[in-house]
């Protein structure tokens, strides 16, 4: 539990006293955030040049807590805690952070450095999430730690893996993959106003560090479904309390940046922000064998990407539109609302959403313990 505590309280000193030193870094380096001239709503007034690439400040801050995470659990036995240096699944729920982030940054740096208003085609980012999901997919699926487990499974999992819905080690990173591209723009267009992506990150990644830290509880000593113990109810996957740090870090740097991204915004997460979450909410997933779980988990996200989806299907078949304007945060501001209206009720939707699929979760236990 030190170790979660630890990286959670680095990471959000770090995020909340870096976030304004990048905020003034990008305002001299006039990294300011464009506006296309179709989103020229009244709640982007006064937005042009915002400062951007601020996901930089909360990838950075999670890394080193990571790393000061692995300093508190120094001298503990490993025993049940698993390995205590760095493990493969760090690896891989940092390395898609990371490298999801550079996507983003390459994106971010095309707008306000090139100057190129669309940045990085939407071919370039679906190519560089296919490359990053396939990269840490197999690392995922075809390392296995000393008992056999590996980080992903070839099992479709809801609350735990599903026995009979075997894709192979093929097909598990096929569906990691599209799992990485569907979050990673999900969270990117629900990023549109001041501290909205933020404030759902904050409640959905703190969900995946309750539930990490619950399957360390529960962790099942021999991988096959029960401990030793016939009452017990325990959860085979791999290195639990890694996915439980990382989450409460990310978690933790979310809070430190949304203090600067909170409406007015002082800087915005950008592409490099948004990508790296979504990604990393698709490695949580993964990692606790709640792929089903993610989109009621993620709800908000969800909607977000399947209104533009709708919409664009609607137009193009119908010639109409269902939304005054997708993603559906500007079909209510269109419709009225105040930005910051429309974010707190949204977040609120993100809340009851993550509070839905952590019911479901402990329901799931609470059936198999009685």
């Amino acid at each position: 539990m030190r170790a979660v505590i630890a990286a959670a309280a680095v990471a959000f000193l770090l995020s909340l006293l870096g976030t304004p030193l990048l905020a003034k870094l990008m305002n001299r380096l006039k990294a300011g955030q464009p506006i296309r001239d179709e989103l020229a709503l009244k709640s982007n007034e006064g937005k042009r040049g915002t400062p951007t690439m601020g996901g930089l400040a909360f990838i950075l801050a999670t890394v080193i807590a990571y790393v000061v995470g692995h300093f508190a659990l120094h001298g503990l036995p490993e025993g049940q805690l698993g390995q205590v240096g760095p493990t493969v699944t760090g690896l891989v729920l940092l390395g898609v952070f990371v490298f999801c982030g550079a996507i983003g940054f390459v994106d971010d740096y095309m707008k306000v450095v090139l100057k190129s208003s669309a940045g990085l085609s939407a071919k370039g980012k679906l190519l560089g999430q296919l490359l990053v999901g396939t990269t840490f997919g197999v690392v995922a699926m075809y390392y296995p730690s000393s008992n056999g487990e590996t980080v992903g499974s070839t099992k479709i999992s809801f609350i735990k893996d599903i026995s009979w819905l075997d894709v192979t080690k093929v097909g598990a990173v096929i569906l990691f993959v599209l799992m990485v591209m569907f979050m990673s723009n999900a969270v990117n267009l629900a990023d549109g106003m001041d501290g909205l992506a933020t404030g759902a990150s904050i409640v959905v990644t703190g969900a995946y560090a309750i539930i990490g830290y619950w399957q360390y509880q529960h962790w099942c000593a021999d991988t096959k479904g029960y401990a030793a113990d016939l009452n017990a109810y325990c959860y085979s996957v791999r290195d639990p309390l890694e996915v439980a740090m990382i989450a409460a870090a990310i978690c933790a740097a979310c809070v430190g940046f949304l203090w600067s991204n909170t409406s007015p915004a002082k800087i915005i997460m950008g592409d490099a922000g948004a990508l790296g979450l979504g990604g990393l909410m698709a490695a949580f997933a993964m990692a606790t064998r709640t792929s089903l779980l993610l989109p009621i988990i993620g709800f908000l996200f969800v909607i977000s990407l399947m209104s533009v989806v709708i919409q664009v299907i609607s137009f193009r078949t119908r010639g109409k539109r269902v939304f005054r304007m997708s993603p559906i945060h500007y079909h209510f501001e269109l419709g009225g609302w105040p930005e910051v209206n429309v974010v707190v009720r949204l977040w609120i939707v993100a809340a009851a959403s993550v509070a839905i699929g952590l019911g479901l979760f402990y329901g799931d236990f609470l059936q198999n313990v009685t």
